[in-house]
């Protein structure tokens, strides 16, 4: 691997087998000249190729500063949600992080407390650890980050959890399952325990169902017998009725349909989430 050029004190262009790869590393081209060696052991990231201008561009106007930072808010993360970054969550995290720093020094914040309980009760461990990694970018960065990073941090964790998916998607997946989850709460005048275990696999659930509707996919397993549905209709009644409810809602705010098979896995897990709390 050969030196080609830096771009800050924490990126360089390098050459491997023909080709041109941006890494990352604290002082990675520090000192070398086109053509030199990279040391391998100062590389904490082979990131992109060279193939798309855009990518370089962007890496080359991030901050060695924020680039440090990123590195280690990154290892947080993995560690504490067992996750890995690809190389375009990471970029869009570093991206995200200069970003913040930008709009500190400007006072520029985005402050709703409603998003920030709905987000924070959706998402509990990704938001706990959002947090951690804010409390190191202000000590990394001294500076003091608005309490609505916190928000748009734990996107990028929950959007690094989802094959591919990216913060736009897990922006719009969290205001539908907000939305379907007032639904339910109003249907049965009951505020769901966010802390029960039930409520968890209940998000999980849904995030997986919407993440399928919104790239258009089908169930992978074969289809349940119709019959099924029509019992949870009689057994599970106001449940039912309830996913009919949230049927309805996601075909006239997104103009899907839900399958028979959808719907008996939402009425079931709607039955779960509700009936210890009914008792009650």
């Amino acid at each position: 691997m050969k030196f080609i050029k830096t771009l800050n004190n924490s990126a360089a262009i390098v050459e491997e087998n023909g080709k041109e790869e941006i890494v990352l590393g604290k002082g990675i081209g520090f000192g070398l000249k086109k053509g030199d060696p990279i040391d391998d052991s100062k590389i904490e990231r082979r990131f992109v190729t060279a193939d798309d201008q855009e990518d370089f561009d962007q890496v080359k106007d991030i901050s060695a500063a924020t680039l440090d930072i990123t590195g280690k808010v990154v290892k947080i993360a993995e560690s504490l949600l067992g996750i890995d970054f690809n190389d375009y969550q990471y970029l869009a995290l570093a991206d995200h992080i200069d970003f913040a720093l930008k709009r500190v020094q400007d006072n520029i914040d985005f402050n709703d407390s409603n998003v920030r309980w709905e987000v924070k009760n959706l998402y509990p461990k990704e938001y706990e650890v959002a947090q951690k990694m804010i409390e190191l970018i202000n000590k990394e960065g001294h500076t003091e980050l608005p309490e609505s990073e916190s928000i748009l941090m734990t996107y990028h964790l929950v959007n690094a959890l989802s094959d591919d998916s990216q913060v736009q998607e897990t922006v719009e997946i969290t205001n539908l399952i907000t939305d379907i989850v007032q639904i339910i709460q109003f249907a049965y005048s009951i505020q769901l325990d966010t802390e029960s275990f039930n409520y968890s696999r209940f998000i999980t659930h849904l995030r997986a169902l919407l993440v399928r509707l919104i790239r258009g996919q089908k169930m992978d397993n074969e289809e349940l017998d119709p019959s099924l549905l029509g019992f949870m209709s009689i057994k599970y009644h106001h449940a039912y009725e309830t996913a009919e409810r949230i049927a309805t809602y996601l075909h006239s705010k997104m103009g899907w349909e839900l399958s028979p098979d959808d719907k008996f896995y939402l009425v079931l897990h709607i039955w779960r989430v509700t009936s210890r709390q009914e008792k009650n």
